[in-house]
């Protein structure tokens, strides 16, 4: 990341990095931890940038909240049920990983 870009770009940028992909694809990141739940009524573009910027004190608001965190077994179960088909952008190490299908669980 160019510490030049403004937070207008970065979303840009990662717009176009950001791809729907079924949560089978997804099962080696999960494995290794690397997968992060971002809940439906967030923008994940917002959510991506700001770990871009390394806000730590937003990322613990949306964690104490719930609606940033880690894909819980359960929820990680019902995915693969449906083979769930979820919007992703990777910030390495990283995938942020959200369900706008309205199913689930929260």
């Amino acid at each position: 990341m160019s510490s030049s870009e403004s937070p207008d770009e970065i979303k840009a940028r990662l717009n176009l990095e950001t791809s729907r992909i079924h949560w089978h694809e997804l099962q080696t990141y999960y494995a290794r931890g690397q997968v992060v739940r971002v809940a439906p009524e967030l923008d994940l573009l917002n959510v991506a940038a700001e770990l871009t910027a390394d806000n730590k004190a937003q990322f613990e608001h949306w964690m104490s909240g719930g609606q940033v965190g880690e894909v819980a077994p359960d929820l990680a179960r019902a995915w693969y049920d449906r083979n769930a088909e979820l919007w992703a952008v990777v910030i390495a190490p990283w995938v942020l990983v959200q369900d706008r299908s309205g199913q689930g669980l929260h």
